[in-house]
């Protein structure tokens, strides 16, 4: 069977991997999530008890959770190349260490502000003390990456790689919680754009948008979220 990706909607972190899986080139199918509604439903437990996306049900019909996870999985599989660099090389090490930067300080500062964003009934000094939490760690990791990106037209050379992949699905959250204007960073701004300009990412955003645009060929069709959780849930 082919892999399937779990992506969340609105605006899951999981629409780089979307990407990369078009980069990769080797046939997949997605199911679509929705974070405000599917993914609170107690049948989703058994695909995640964490009640989080990305999930990966790889050709295996192993279930994966995480995306550093579901990345190192795309990478021992990149056989090809296409997004990685052969293994034990300094490319894959920064590789590893932007990817590990982005999934972890630069995503994770959003938090604050995603849970301002969900909060019932919120007591407003409690939302304001986390907003002003999450746009301090924002913009902190921000300048940290703008200190990381080199000269290159991706992240990490002429093409894009699993890093710009994980790095464009969580880049349009500062748009989202609107806490500076992009330009702030001129590189990391760069970037974004150029990565986003990609046809795989223009694909992958059109799918997030329930669209159904023509992509490399590697896209084989959705699954219905209930059937995933028949086959593959605990």
């Amino acid at each position: 069977m082919e892999p399937i990706l779990l992506y969340g909607v609105p605006a899951g972190s999981s629409m780089g991997l979307i990407a990369a899986l078009e980069w990769l080139g080797k046939p997949y199918r997605l199911c679509r999530v929705d974070m405000l509604d599917e993914m609170l439903e107690p049948s989703y437990l058994r695909i995640n008890p964490r009640r989080e996306t990305p999930v990966l049900i790889t050709d295996q019909g192993q279930v994966l959770t995480e995306t550093m996870a579901i990345a190192n999985w795309l990478q021992d599989r990149d056989t090809e190349k296409r997004i990685s660099f052969a293994p034990t090389s300094p490319e894959t090490d920064r590789m590893h260490q932007l990817m590990a930067f982005i999934n972890t300080g630069f995503t994770g500062a959003f938090v604050p502000l995603w849970q301002a964003w969900e909060m019932e009934n919120p007591d407003p000094q409690v939302k304001k003390i986390l907003q002003q939490m999450g746009n301090a760690s924002v913009i902190n990791r921000h300048d940290k990456l703008e200190q990381m990106i080199g000269d290159n037209p991706f992240l990490l050379g002429a093409q894009p790689c699993l890093a710009d992949a994980i790095f464009i699905g969580v880049a349009r959250w500062l748009d989202i919680h609107e806490v500076a204007d992009s330009t702030r960073w001129a590189k990391v701004a760069a970037m974004r754009e150029r990565i986003s300009n990609t046809p795989a990412v223009v694909f992958a955003t059109a799918i997030e948008n329930g669209e159904t645009p023509a992509g490399s060929g590697a896209f084989l069709g959705h699954v219905a979220l209930n059937e995933v959780i028949e086959r593959f849930g605990s």
